[in-house]
């Protein structure tokens, strides 16, 4: 249990270090710095970390370039004390098509294993901020109306993230085996996770879709929404979750994504460890003080 402890320390060390930031301009700047992707901060106090895919004309096919920049974004909100969260989205026709087919069409397996291929893409799965994902369109590859053939790491994208918003027209799908391969990007295990063995092993097996509806039932998506108000809803669940103190956003993040890895008895035990490591804050300090006092809490971040 030392380990925990340390981390624990580790932790609240971290967050009162941050290191400088580049100008906001510089940092946050849609232009010069990101060719396929649209980034800046959102919400009444520009907490909220605001990603869009923006590869139109590939219905924001992932490719490598992009994914590198989206883990370039997501390394600059890491490091701005002020962001509390993040939103990734995409357009409203497409939040992503999936992975880049032509990009990868000629690689070899020495290439793919050598390289390590896509793992990359697992760094917004491991970002310490809470992230929400806000899916219009399709999340997987589109075989109809003239789309280009493009594969399911649309879904594999959005599935990292912490939430999934849904728009009412938001498609599903991990279609990888009708282009004679299997989801690379956590397909197969993060959709079982969320979906069941039935569903995911139909979903995998013969590439179909399922709606946004369907999604919602199946507890892949928490929230369906309209599409024009879609990306406004999900930048003000990142307000709310911003709004709370970001170093035990931080710690409660950590225990829920721990129901996936360990046992019931070991994520009570980190659980319960995170619970204690509260107590060495001053938000927690603050946050039962106010509720006692009844007034609004005032989180430092400390």
């Amino acid at each position: 249990m030392a380990f925990l402890c340390r981390s624990a320390a580790l932790l609240l060390n971290s967050s009162r270090a941050a290191p400088a930031l580049l100008s906001a301009g510089r940092l946050y700047s849609s232009g010069a710095q990101y060719e396929y992707i649209l980034v800046e901060k959102r919400g009444d106090k520009n907490n909220v970390g605001f990603i869009q895919l923006n590869r139109p004309k590939a219905l924001n096919a992932l490719c490598d370039g992009l994914m590198k920049e989206v883990g370039q974004a997501l390394d600059a909100f890491e490091a701005d004390a002020d962001v509390g969260a993040v939103v990734i989205t995409g357009s409203d026709r497409a939040f992503a098509a999936g992975a880049d087919i032509k990009e990868m069409q000629n690689r070899t397996f020495q290439e793919c294993y050598g390289g390590n291929f896509l793992a990359h893409w697992n760094r917004v799965s491991t970002v310490r901020k809470p992230v929400i994902a806000a899916v219009n369109g399709f999340a997987t590859k589109c075989v109809h109306g003239g789309c280009t053939a493009q594969l399911g790491g649309g879904c594999e994208l959005a599935m990292m993230c912490d939430i999934i918003y849904a728009g009412e027209k938001a498609q599903f799908g991990q279609p990888e085996i009708l282009l004679g391969t299997i989801p690379g990007a956590g397909g197969t295990q993060r959709l079982t996770r969320a979906v069941g063995k039935s569903l995911a092993m139909e979903m995998v097996l013969t590439g179909d879709r399922i709606n946004a509806q369907e999604a919602k039932q199946s507890g892949l998506v928490s929230k369906i929404y309209p599409v024009d108000q879609l990306v406004s809803e999900a930048v003000k669940c990142g307000e709310k979750i911003a709004a709370n103190s970001k170093l035990v956003s931080i710690m409660a993040k950590e225990a829920v994504n721990a129901a996936f890895e360990l046992t019931l008895a070991e994520g009570n035990r980190l659980e319960k460890r995170l619970f204690h490591a509260t107590f060495a804050t001053d938000d927690r300090k603050e946050g039962m003080t106010a509720f006692v006092e009844k007034r609004k809490a005032n989180f430092q971040d400390q």
